[in-house]
């Protein structure tokens, strides 16, 4: 018996061609695809090419060719059976059972498949050849015959009576399962769901149609647009139109752009941007993001400028961010109020486009950003919320590594909404005082209460250069209270910041100034503390230790101003110690 098409297709759907030949020829990239050395000769130059857009390998010293399944029944000498069973299990998919019902199933396919087909081809040829209404606007709309070809865009007439020519090859039941009538009980007839309207056809990943868009063009008063209800083989946040094409138009960077409607797309294309797909208005759900992904790695959503597109982008961007990846991300455009894609194509063009989509933002930066517009910076309680809200959505990412670095990010620039040390003449803000810091004044004699802050800071710098790396610009005004220190600090931020720390550059620089390196390593009473603290708690902690400094500093600045004016009354003097209080106060 064989095997329905559909369980097949699934198979390679989820399933790439380097992903099943790299488990037995070692694979490099090679621009869009994959090259090795021939399962099937042996040879010393890679002649062996492996293409997952196209979903086939080619040995061009052998000759040998084929799909996943041709590639496990040479290589492993098996029978198709026997390979489809391997590839289903490695797929996640259960193995198929020849029951009656799974042949059933797949008769009800195919008759499912071959009305879609003819009822798109009658009305795909009623449109160019009896409706020049209906050809007008699609061309006003700059859609020309050669995208109405290639997309079988068609015209359903009001009049429409094409269930009487399905009904002579179709019984009643297959065709009611399909969703494109539906049952008058007044007059006791079957009604064309799209009379009126110019049909796009919806198609699954192997170009099956499997559904349809509808757009009115001249009765107002009724929707603008209607989809094909949801049916036994169409569901509608498990397909994303256009994406059986736009597959084979990858560019350089894996983007591809995910719009809000047909029309969308298909004036896109036509502009000549093929690389485009729309979730057919819904929320981009998961399977629609990971059938996505499985043919781009960095998609780029972008809805219609108005407040609703906003927000529906935004609640897409909340729903998604927990499966993605560092392989696998989605970037945003946010459109002007009041004008979708269609419109910007129309307007502007191709080039203007594609350099607008170049001002995406990532994920995490455009839920940020929303986020961030609506927070009163003033209200304390409000920043909290602020805080923790960030907190939850980074529990949702299901990737831990990126979970870290994600709400490192943010913490980040949470704090930096109440600037630490961000430019000169800047005074951090008044943080709680950590109970551990306290800890810290207690050091040896030699040592003033300055110093001990100072040695923490440096023992951190020269032993957690990774905490250090993102936020160097915390360190460039700190001035040292000795030459040796500072010159010690500007050491450690060049090594830093050019991505040099390695063992070999600190293992130099700890040969120029060992005892002051030994001193630190030995009077720094932080690493006790620091040591057994997680990463975003040491983080917090060396933000203390920059804010006591900090105070130390400016308290020891207004000090010496005082005892200056003692001394004797300088105008100048009066005038920066009124300044330095009057800070204080603000802060």
């Amino acid at each position: 018996m064989k095997y329905p098409k559909n369980y097949l297709d699934e198979i390679k759907l989820r399933l790439k061609v380097s992903q099943v030949v790299g488990k037995t020829v070692k694979l490099n990239r090679r621009g869009k695809e994959f090259v090795g050395l021939s399962p099937f000769t042996s040879e010393k130059t890679p002649s062996f090419t492996v293409s997952d857009e196209k979903g086939f390998y080619h040995c061009f010293s052998s000759g040998e060719h084929g799909n996943i399944f041709d590639f496990l029944m040479k290589t492993q000498s098996l029978k198709f059976g026997e390979a489809v069973r391997q590839l289903a299990s490695q797929a996640g998919m259960q193995p198929y059972r020849f029951s009656k019902f799974d042949e059933e199933k797949e008769k009800r396919y195919q008759n499912y498949k071959n009305i879609f087909k003819d009822f798109t081809n009658h009305h795909h040829k009623l449109l160019l050849e009896n409706f020049d209404f209906s050809m007008d606007y699609l061309n006003k709309r700059g859609i020309g015959k050669e995208t109405i070809l290639e997309f079988q865009i068609g015209y359903v007439p009001s009049n429409s009576d094409y269930y009487s020519n399905l009904i002579k090859n179709y019984s009643e039941k297959d065709i009611s399962e399909t969703g494109l009538f539906y049952n008058n009980e007044k007059f006791k007839k079957y009604i064309n769901r799209f009379h009126s309207r110019i049909i796009f056809p919806i198609k699954n990943i192997v170009g099956d149609i499997v559904a349809f868009g509808g757009r009115i063009i001249k009765d107002k008063k009724i929707a603008k647009y209607i989809n094909s209800p949801e049916t036994e083989f169409y569901k509608k946040g498990k397909h994303i139109f256009n994406l059986d094409k736009a597959k084979s138009f990858p560019n350089k960077d894996s983007e591809v752009i995910v719009v809000e409607g047909y029309m969308d797309v298909i004036s896109i294309y036509s502009a000549g941007i093929k690389n485009v797909v729309s979730n057919s208005g819904t929320a981009l759900t998961e399977n629609q993001i990971n059938l996505i992904w499985k043919f781009f790695s960095n998609p780029i959503l972008c809805l219609d400028g108005d407040i609703s597109g906003q927000r529906a982008a935004l609640r897409i961007a909340e729903s998604l961010l927990p499966h993605i990846k560092d392989s696998n991300k989605i970037g945003f455009v946010t459109l002007s109020k009041g004008v979708d894609p269609d419109d910007f194509i129309k307007e502007k063009g191709k080039k203007a486009f594609l350099e607008f989509l170049t001002n995406k933002l990532s994920i995490d930066e455009f839920i940020w950003k929303n986020y961030l517009n609506n927070l009163d910076r003033s209200d304390p309680f409000a920043s909290t919320k602020f805080e923790k809200k960030f907190r939850n959505i980074c529990e949702t990412i299901k990737d831990k590594t990126l979970k870290k670095y994600i709400l490192e990010n943010y913490l980040e620039k949470i704090r930096n909404l109440t600037p630490l040390q961000k430019g000169k003449g800047k005074i951090m803000n008044n943080y709680r005082i950590l109970n551990e810091t306290k800890k810290i004044s207690v050091a040896k004699e030699h040592l003033t209460k300055e110093e001990i802050k100072e040695y923490s800071i440096l023992y951190i710098m020269f032993n957690y250069p990774n905490i250090i790396s993102p936020r160097a610009e915390l360190f460039d005004d700190i001035q040292f209270s000795s030459g040796q220190l500072n010159k010690l600090k500007s050491e450690l931020l060049a090594i830093t910041l050019e991505d040099k720390f390695d063992q070999k550059n600190f293992d130099e620089l700890a040969k120029r100034h060992l005892n002051l390196i030994n001193d630190i390593n030995q009077n720094a009473v932080i690493k006790n503390i620091f040591l057994k603290k997680d990463e975003e708690k040491q983080i917090e902690l060396l933000n203390e230790i920059l804010k006591e400094l900090n105070d130390i500093k400016f308290s020891k600045k207004i000090e010496n101003l005082e005892n200056k004016l003692i001394e004797k009354f300088d105008e100048k003097s009066y005038s920066d110690l009124i300044k330095l209080k009057s800070q204080i106060n603000k802060e």
